[in-house]
């Protein structure tokens, strides 16, 4: 049974907030980020996203806790966009696309991103580089060990786009026309 959600899933700084702000404006969409959920949890512990992403791999119950509220949430909600690396696995029904990003790319986005700086604070664009893919490995690894996914098998999604070389305006078009297109199927 289809519902009128989009999971954004992706890799880090591919683009999925700033495209899902987009979608969530032109759709008139609300939206549900697991990801500040995340992020405040790490703040609140006195620890960096990347430490936290460690301290998570020892308490599966925190991971778990953050994945599945997102599953929580569209049982009572529709017409939403979900920001969340699992998304797609948390809530099936979903238009589920993965974002992807060359790093290069990526590093430079995150390293002058102002609102990650509470979380990400880095002399420089390598060394932002070195720690998302750090990152990248610790996700994978607990995702794969938790709940059995590669969050990066494209086969999990309905649509993927490299959004290197777009705008993020283009991407959320792209998204919105294969996302009507799903829906009439």
């Amino acid at each position: 049974m289809k519902k009128h959600i989009i999971s954004m899933g992706g890799e880090l700084a591919s683009g999925k907030g700033t495209v899902s702000k987009i979608l969530m404006e032109e759709l008139k969409f609300g939206i549900y980020k697991n990801g500040d959920y995340f992020r405040k949890l790490a703040k609140e512990m006195g620890m960096d996203v990347t430490t936290f992403n460690i301290y998570v791999k020892e308490h599966p119950e925190i991971d778990k806790k953050i994945e599945y509220s997102a599953t929580e949430y569209a049982k009572k909600h529709d017409n939403f966009i979900i920001d969340a690396r699992l998304g797609w696995y948390a809530v099936p029904e979903s238009f589920k696309v993965y974002l992807k990003v060359d790093i290069d790319v990526a590093a430079k986005r995150a390293f002058y991103d102002l609102d990650r700086k509470s979380s990400e604070n880095f002399e420089t664009i390598e060394e932002q580089k070195q720690d998302m893919e750090k990152r990248y490995k610790l996700e994978n690894e607990r995702y794969f060990n938790l709940y059995g996914v590669r969050k990066e098998d494209e086969s999990n999604y309905d649509l993927v786009i490299d959004t290197t070389n777009y705008t993020p305006k283009e991407v959320a078009d792209k998204i919105k026309s294969e996302y009507f297109k799903w829906l009439d199927e």
